[in-house]
């Protein structure tokens, strides 16, 4: 039997990934706590620490993107009363112009419950090399 603690944070690492894929920085920002305590590492970058950074870096692949369709396959999953985790393969389909990019990346997405609400606090992605 889930909680409504499972029930929230399932609900909100799936909006996670529908703003993702319609490049939607307003959904996002909703998404993220937006103080200097967020993080996120995409695949082979550096670690972007506090929102103003995090944010900048989603524009930038929203900007660069034309298309984007990702996948996801929960691996494990832990969920307390204030604090949880989510780890996934996603497979990324993402197209801008001619060129088309699919890959296979490990994701953990970190959630913390602040003020009766649960938010994004680290997202890290990690390319699946076959």
């Amino acid at each position: 039997m889930e909680t409504t603690n499972q029930t929230e944070v399932l609900e909100l690492n799936q909006a996670f990934y529908r703003a993702f894929e319609k490049r939607d920085i307003n959904s996002m920002a909703k998404l993220w706590f937006q103080g200097a305590g967020s993080l996120c590492i995409h695949p082979g970058g550096k670690v972007l620490k506090g929102w103003n950074e995090v944010r900048l870096s989603w524009e930038q692949i929203f900007s660069h993107t034309d298309y984007i369709e990702i996948e996801t396959e929960i691996v494990t999953k832990e969920i307390g009363e204030r604090v949880a985790y989510i780890v996934a393969i996603e497979n990324v389909l993402q197209v801008n112009g001619d060129r088309r990019f699919e890959g296979l990346s490990m994701a953990t997405n970190i959630f913390e419950k602040m003020a009766q609400k649960w938010y994004l606090i680290h997202h890290h992605g990690s390319p699946i090399i076959r």
